[in-house]
């Protein structure tokens, strides 16, 4: 599903942010990434998501290589690969509707697809009766449903969660992921890159830990070990 095969990614002065990473994620799984600031996490998730060129080595998503992946192509890869980020990054003027609406129109869903499928994702994150609130009325938590019920829109084979219990209370970061974990149930391969040593400990899943642009330890059933 992703593969990394000697990764490096260089920044100026000769800064390595990922240092040969070589990494293999199968479909199905349920994988944390951990680590402090400034160890790699943010830019593996950016080469990953098309955002970043790597320096060396191969990165495949899905069987796709996009290590020299065009700009044109990104599109096609955010479709399979669904994004959910810590800030939410929803439009204020927007509804709950709308905002995960709007991520169909833009790579052009017909009007009747988008009054399919956004009814059923916003059920799925437990919505559908605030779909006509706009982001400023609706709880932290519940703008971060609407993020995922957003990146769910185009049924992506791949989830990847980026610090998305980082702005969220201890309640509502807990149903977060037991919603990430239902979704993950439902076969969809699911990324948490997260520093929350709790949520990690209590997941038993495998965890993948980096420091200094390195993976230092896989554990298949981890612990945040930092």
């Amino acid at each position: 599903m992703i593969k990394f095969h000697n990764v490096i990614k260089l920044y100026p002065k000769g800064v390595k942010a990922l240092n040969r990473i070589n990494l293999h994620i199968l479909p199905g799984e349920f994988v944390s990434i951990v680590g402090q600031s400034g160890t790699g996490k943010t830019t593996l998730v950016r080469t990953m998501i098309g955002e970043e060129k790597i320096d060396y080595g191969k990165i495949e998503i899905g069987g796709w290589d996009i290590t020299s992946i065009r700009p044109s192509e990104i599109p096609v890869l955010r479709r399979q690969l669904g994004v959910i980020f810590q800030d939410f990054k929803l439009l204020p003027k927007k509804t709950l509707f709308e905002n995960v609406a709007f991520a169909m129109q833009v790579c052009g869903g017909s009007p009747k697809k988008i009054k399919k499928i956004v009814p059923h994702v916003m059920k799925i994150v437990g919505l559908e009766s605030k779909i006509h609130r706009y982001p400023q009325e609706v709880s932290g938590g519940e703008q971060q449903r609407a993020a995922i019920a957003r990146a769910l829109v185009h049924r992506p084979k791949i989830l990847l969660a980026d610090e998305p219990t980082g702005n969220l209370d201890s309640l509502n970061a807990n149903e977060i992921i037991e919603l990430l974990l239902r979704i993950n149930k439902f076969g969809t391969t699911v990324i948490l890159v997260t520093h929350n040593r709790e949520i990690v400990n209590r997941l038993r899943r495998r965890v993948i830990t980096i420091d200094n642009g390195m993976i230092i330890s896989d554990q298949a059933v981890g612990k945040y070990v930092l």
